[in-house]
């Protein structure tokens, strides 16, 4: 397998449109690492470019150590694997997976040989002989998957490969294609918009906004200790609630409408004087009763429950904006009925109004 490196990589497009973003990031052999971000982030792009389906306007890439600005994807031993499975309809599964080794005329054992191996680790030897049209929506991406092993490539690329698929196939086919990393040892460069994807499929994820790179870390590094006001809005399900508020000469949190005011940690550092303060708190660490070191309370007005079976999310606003608090407590709160919330000052975040940037978590998971 191989390395890819981007040094200082942008995409400009006509009209100095700057989509990507002075993109420095090593993907390390062997490893299955993720770029996530909303819509429009350049993550996509960032992916088209080490393919060679978009020219760098800046910087380098490297693939095994070799600068390939300048060489055509078909000799880059890449595969890409595509959110549309981009299979053709009057093709077989076989015709389907060994199409690209014919165009480079390998022998018919050799692609016998490959085909066959990739099926038997897709589960589709008993569909070879049949058509797209004759197979599921996991089954057309198994087979796309497939088109991309036989290659033996450096490196597989994924354009967010499972954003067809419903809610049940997606799990299957995330424990799929990470078991097909572990198997073949590959380096996966992998696009996708969902976090989930990201968190449970990535050795590292890349989080990126309008073209540039906001975080690279582990998955749990991300959430436990983002760097920024955005990766911690992005990373997490419900997100993170925020208020914004200033710390006072005698370091205490004040919320801009007074609704929250509390002593920080002494842990926390002092050069926060009266500096303007958004501060964070995940929904888990909030809860309904008094609990160990959940010694902040705050009351609020219940607006939305949402049973999920083995937790409950409570919506309430804290200075009209809305929070939630994610519980495993069994007692539906009544709407409309005044509750008592509770969260521990310790598993707060805070960010400097300023620039976003993290000033200090003192989360402790």
């Amino acid at each position: 397998m191989a390395e890819v490196k981007l040094k200082n990589v942008s995409k400009i497009y006509e009209g100095e449109n700057r989509v990507v973003s002075n993109i420095n990031l090593t993907v390390k052999d062997k490893e299955f690492l993720v770029l996530v971000g909303p819509s429009g982030c350049g993550k996509s792009t960032t992916l088209r470019m080490i393919a060679g389906l978009e020219e760098i306007s800046e910087g380098e890439l490297y693939i095994d150590d070799k600068l390939v600005n300048d060489v055509s994807p078909k000799d880059r031993n890449i595969s890409m694997v595509f959110q549309n499975y981009a299979l053709y309809p009057h093709m077989t599964v076989f015709e389907n997976m060994s199409f690209g080794l014919k165009l480079r005329k390998y022998p018919k054992k050799e692609i016998q040989k490959r085909v066959d191996k990739a099926a038997n680790i897709l589960g589709l030897s008993e569909y070879l002989t049949r058509k797209p049209k004759e197979l599921s929506g996991g089954q057309r991406q198994r087979v796309a998957l497939g088109r991309a092993i036989v290659r033996e490539p450096k490196v597989f690329l994924f354009d967010e490969p499972l954003s067809n698929l419903d809610a049940k196939l997606r799990v299957q086919m995330r424990t799929e294609i990470s078991k097909l990393h572990k198997s073949l040892e590959s380096t996966i460069v992998y696009v996708t918009h969902d976090q989930i994807e990201a968190m449970t499929m990535g050795d590292r994820i890349v989080v990126m906004e309008n073209g540039i790179i906001k975080q690279i870390d582990t998955p749990m590094n991300l959430y436990n200790h983002p760097q920024n006001h955005f990766v911690a809005s992005f990373i997490g399900s419900p997100s993170m609630n925020f208020v914004d508020g200033i710390i006072t000469k005698d370091l205490k949190f004040m919320s801009r409408g007074k609704t929250l005011n509390f002593p920080i940690p002494v842990e926390t550092k002092k050069d926060m004087e009266e500096r303007n303060i958004v501060l964070g708190i995940r929904p888990e660490d909030i809860m309904t009763r008094r609990e160990d070191d959940f010694t902040l309370e705050f009351n609020s007005i219940v607006e939305l429950v949402e049973p999920m079976g083995n937790e409950i999310f409570i919506y309430f606003k804290v200075e009209n904006i809305m929070w939630v608090a994610r519980t495993n407590s069994m007692v539906l709160p009544e709407l409309s009925s005044r509750v008592k919330f509770y969260f521990n000052p310790r598993k707060l975040y805070f960010f400097d109004k300023e620039n976003d940037e993290t000033l200090v978590s003192n989360n402790s998971k």
